[in-house]
C-alpha cells in the first residue's frame, strides 16, 4: 500500500490548536451528569441510529449475576468466547465471533475510552482488565461503529465504564466478601461532590487460590478520580490509578500423563510467578460549545512493568527443537544440579524438590505509552438534512523493552539475582501512530445512514539488542516499518417499526502485526543490490472485511431481543507456531448468527413479582482456514476449523425479583467443542501426540451457576451470595501451552453497605 508520511510538526501544531481551545478531554466518557453536560461511554445517546450490533452489561445486570470474575460478567454477551485458564480472569482471553481469544489480542479493550493493552500497537495483550468493583457498565460493540476507535477493529471492542464522581454530597460503599478456595475480597468507594465538582477514591483487594495447586493470586487496585465543572459548559475530569498483582501462576500447562494423574497439580507452582505493576493517568475535558456542538479531548498515560518466572517451558512430550523427543512428564529446562534439559529427563514425575533445586527463566518486560485525542461531535443541516457528525484524530506513542533471562542455578528463582545476569534476549520496540477518523449520520425519515472512515498511520521500530545470548549490532537486527491503512465503514439503520431497529453494516478491519524477535529479509529489489533490500517484521498486519445484518426490538411489552447475522473475511490471519512465536496463516472466514433476549413477566402482567428469562446463543457455523494448498509445518489445511472457535455458545438464566429487595437467579453456560492451535495438527510423532497435551480437541462443557441477593427495605445493606460451576464439573479449558483445567466450584458471599 502506498504510504503517506505526515509531518510530525503539522500534527503537533493541530493538537496544540485544539488543546489551546479546550484543554485536555476525552472522546468517550463515563456517565456523569451536570446541569449542561452529559458525558457518556462509546455508545451514542441515540441508540436507535447505531448501525451495528452492541450489548450493554449494566449495573443492574452485574448485580443480578454477581459475577466472580470478568469471565462470568461477559458470558451472557452473544458472540463472546472466553477461555478461562486461571481462577480470577487475570490475563483474560476474549475471542469475538471466532477470533483467537489468546490474551484478547484481537478485541479492543478500553477503560472510559482509554486503551488497556500492554501496548496497543506493539504488544496488544490483555494482562489487565478493569476490576468489576469499579464498573458502572460494560459496553460491547461489534458493528461498523468501530471505525471511531482502534487500532484493533477486526472483531469487536469492549469499553469498561467506571463509576462517576458523586454530585450530590457525600456517598460511597463498602463491600466485604469471602468464599471457598481461600478467597476473600474487600472494596471501598468514597466520594464527595456538588454542582462545582467532586472527588472519589476507589480501593480494592482480591486474594485467593487458583485452579492448580499453589497458583494463588493477590490483586490490589487504587484509583483517585476528580471532576471540576469549570463553567456550565465545560467539565474537567482527571483520574490516576495504581494496580499491583502478585500471582503464582505459570503459563505452562500439563502433559497428557500429568493431566490424567492429577489435572490440578503444579509441582513448580510455589516458584512460578507473575508480577505486574501498572500506573495510569487520564485527563479529560468536555466543552459544550453550544447545544449542537461538543469538543472533547483526552490525554492518557500508562506505564506497566510485568515479569514472569517459570521453570517448565513446554509440557512433556514436546520439544521446540526436536518434536520427536518423547517424555511423558514435563521437564525443568534450566537445572545445573541435574543436567540440562531437566531432572531425570522427564522420565518420572516432576516433584517440588526438583523445582526447589533448579533455576528457570524470567521474562521482565516494560511498556510505556501515552496519547492525546481531540474529537468534535456536532449536528448540522447539510443539504437540508439533519446530520450528526464526528471528526477527530489521535497521536499515540509506545516504548517497549522485552527481556528474557535464563539460568540453571537455583538463585535464578530470585529476580534480585537474575536481573544482574546477562540476558538471553533483549528487544526494544518504539511506536509512533497517528489515527484520523470521521463519521456522519444522515437522518432521512425512518432511515439513518452512517458512512465513516478511519486512517491508521503508524511506524514501528524494532531493535534486537541481544538474541540467543549474543549481542546484535548489525543491519539484520533492526527494522523500521511504516504502514498506512484506510479503513472505511458504512451502516444503515431503519426505525419504521415502533421500538425496533433493523440494521446492516460493513467495515474494513485491521490489527497491527504481533511482536516477535525474529525478523526476515524479503527478496531484494531490481538488480539485487543492497540498497534495494529491506528488513521487515516476520508477521504482517491482519485485515478483514466485516458484514452485519440484524434486528433489535422492544416492540412487545416486557420483551426485548436482538439477532445478528455476521460474516467476516480475513486476510493474513496470525497464528501461533510450534516455536511459540507468530506467523501469518493466510485467509480465513467466520460466519454465524447471534441471538440475545429477555422476557420480564412482571412487566407483562404489571406485578411487582417479576419472573424473568434471559439468554444468548451464538452459532458460528463457519470458522475455517481458506489458505491455498496445504502446509505441513504450520498445520493449516484449507477448510479446517479455526482454533478456539466453538460452533455453539449459549447462556440461559431464570430469575425472580420483587419490590422487597430480594433477587434470585440460576443459569447455565454452554461452550461446544473447540480445536487446538493449528500447528499441533502437523505434529506427526505418535509419542509426542500422546504425551504433549498440546494435541487434540477441547471437549464441550456446561457450567451451572446461581446467585441471590437481598436488600431489606429501609436499609443500606445488601447481602449476596453467588456460585459458579456449582456441579463441580471437571473440564478442559485450554491446550495452548499444555492442558489446563477449568476452575472448580467457586462459591462466595458478602455484604455491601451503601451510604
Amino acid at each position: 500500500m502506498k504510504k503517506y508520511p505526515i509531518p510530525k510538526a503539522t500534527v503537533v501544531a493541530v493538537m496544540l490548536a485544539f488543546a489551546g481551545t479546550s484543554g485536555f478531554a476525552v472522546a468517550s466518557e463515563e456517565t456523569v451528569v451536570t446541569d449542561a453536560i452529559s458525558v457518556k461511554g462509546i455508545l451514542p445517546s441515540n441508540l436507535e441510529a447505531v448501525p451495528g450490533s452492541f450489548n450493554v452489561v449494566d449495573e443492574k445486570g452485574l448485580e443480578e449475576r454477581q459475577p466472580f470474575s470478568m469471565q462470568e460478567a461477559l458470558n451472557t454477551v452473544p458472540g463472546v468466547n472466553i477461555v478461562g485458564e486461571n481462577s480470577f480472569g487475570l490475563g483474560i482471553n476474549i475471542g469475538v465471533r471466532g477470533m483467537d481469544p489468546r490474551r484478547t489480542a484481537r478485541t479492543l479493550l478500553m477503560e472510559d475510552g482509554m486503551p488497556l493493552f500492554l501496548a496497543p500497537y506493539g504488544d496488544p495483550s490483555a494482562h489487565y482488565t478493569t476490576p468489576l468493583e469499579r464498573l458502572q457498565r460494560i459496553e460491547v460493540v461489534k458493528g461498523s461503529g468501530q471505525v471511531l476507535y482502534g487500532p484493533q477493529t477486526v472483531g469487536g471492542m469492549i469499553n469498561f465504564v467506571t463509576k462517576p464522581v458523586p454530585t450530590n454530597g457525600f456517598s460511597g460503599s463498602v463491600t466485604a466478601k469471602a468464599g471457598n478456595n481461600d478467597y476473600y475480597g474487600g472494596h471501598v468507594n468514597i466520594g464527595y461532590g456538588d454542582e462545582r465538582g467532586g472527588i472519589m477514591i476507589d480501593a480494592l483487594q482480591n486474594k485467593g487460590d487458583g485452579i492448580r495447586d499453589n497458583h494463588d493470586f493477590d490483586q490490589r487496585d487504587i484509583t483517585v478520580k476528580g471532576q471540576l465543572n469549570l463553567t456550565d459548559r465545560q467539565t474537567l475530569i482527571a483520574k490516576v490509578g495504581y494496580y499491583e498483582e502478585d500471582s503464582h501462576v505459570s503459563e505452562t500447562g500439563l502433559s497428557e500423563q500429568e493431566y490424567a494423574e492429577d489435572k490440578y497439580q503444579a509441582p513448580t507452582g510455589k516458584r512460578d510467578k507473575f508480577e505486574m505493576e501498572r500506573k495510569v493517568a487520564q485527563l479529560q475535558h468536555i466543552f459544550e460549545i453550544d447545544d449542537r456542538m461538543k469538543l472533547s479531548t483526552q490525554a492518557y498515560y500508562a506505564d506497566t512493568k510485568r515479569k514472569s518466572f517459570r521453570q517448565v517451558n513446554g509440557p512433556g512430550g514436546f520439544d521446540d527443537d526436536d518434536p520427536d523427543e518423547t517424555t511423558p512428564y514435563s521437564r525443568i529446562d534450566r537445572c545445573d544440579n541435574f543436567g540440562n534439559p531437566g531432572p531425570n529427563n522427564g522420565l518420572v514425575p516432576l516433584t517440588e524438590a526438583d523445582s526447589a533445586a533448579c533455576g528457570g527463566r524470567w521474562r521482565p518486560r516494560e511498556f510505556t505509552y501515552w496519547g492525546i485525542e481531540p474529537r468534535l461531535d456536532f449536528s448540522h443541516n447539510l443539504f437540508g438534512i439533519e446530520n450528526d457528525a464526528v471528526i477527530g484524530f489521535r497521536y499515540h506513542t509506545e516504548d517497549i523493552d522485552r527481556k528474557q533471562i535464563r539460568g540453571g542455578d537455583p538463585r535464578f528463582q530470585s529476580y534480585h539475582y537474575a536481573k544482574y545476569q546477562e540476558s538471553r534476549e533483549h528487544i526494544k520496540i518504539d511506536v509512533d501512530a497517528y489515527s484520523y477518523y470521521a463519521q456522519n449520520t444522515f437522518y432521512l425519515g425512518d432511515w439513518a445512514l452512517t458512512p465513516g472512515v478511519r486512517v491508521e498511520d503508524y511506524k514501528i521500530k524494532t531493535d534486537i539488542v541481544r538474541a540467543e545470548t549474543e549481542s546484535q549490532n548489525n543491519p539484520e537486527s533492526k527494522a523500521t516499518n511504516r504502514q498506512t491503512e484506510v479503513l472505511p465503514g458504512f451502516g444503515v439503520a431503519w426505525n419504521g417499526i415502533e421500538n425496533t431497529t433493523i440494521f446492516a453494516g460493513v467495515h474494513k478491519g485491521f490489527a497491527p502485526p504481533r511482536p516477535d524477535r525474529d525478523l526476515r529479509v524479503p527478496e531484494c529489489g531490481p538488480g539485487g543490490s543492497e540498497e534495494n533490500c529491506a528488513i521487515v517484521d516476520k508477521t504482517k498486519a491482519e485485515e478483514s472485511t466485516n458484514w452485519e445484518l440484524g434486528i433489535r426490538s422492544n416492540y412487545f411489552k416486557g420483551i426485548g431481543f436482538e439477532s445478528t447475522l455476521f460474516h467476516t473475511d480475513f486476510d493474513e490471519i496470525v497464528i501461533k507456531t510450534a516455536g511459540g512465536s507468530f506467523d501469518n496463516g493466510g485467509k480465513s472466514q467466520m460466519t454465524g448468527i447471534e441471538f440475545a433476549g429477555r422476557v420480564d413477566f412482571g412487566t407483562i402482567y404489571n406485578t411487582s413479582h417479576n419472573f424473568y428469562v434471559s439468554g444468548s446463543y451464538t452459532n458460528l457455523f463457519t470458522a475455517k482456514f481458506k489458505k491455498d494448498g496445504e502446509d505441513d509445518e504450520s498445520g493449516i489445511y484449507s477448510g479446517d476449523r479455526l482454533p478456539y472457535a466453538p460452533r455453539h455458545l449459549a447462556s440461559i438464566n431464570f430469575g425472580y425479583e420483587n419490590a422487597s429487595g430480594f433477587h434470585a437467579r440460576i443459569g447455565w453456560d454452554y461452550v461446544s467443542r473447540q480445536e487446538a492451535d493449528a500447528y499441533t495438527r502437523a505434529i506427526e510423532a505418535e509419542e509426542a501426540i500422546l504425551y504433549s497435551g498440546l494435541v487434540g480437541d477441547i471437549p464441550s462443557y456446561t457450567l451451572f451457576n446461581a446467585s441471590a441477593s437481598y436488600k431489606p427495605q429501609g436499609t443500606n445493606a445488601t447481602l449476596f451470595i453467588s456460585g459458579t460451576n456449582l456441579a463441580d464439573k471437571e473440564y478442559l479449558a485450554s491446550r495452548v501451552d499444555g492442558m489446563v483445567a477449568g476452575r472448580e466450584r467457586q462459591v462466595f458471599g458478602g455484604i455491601r453497605y451503601d451510604f
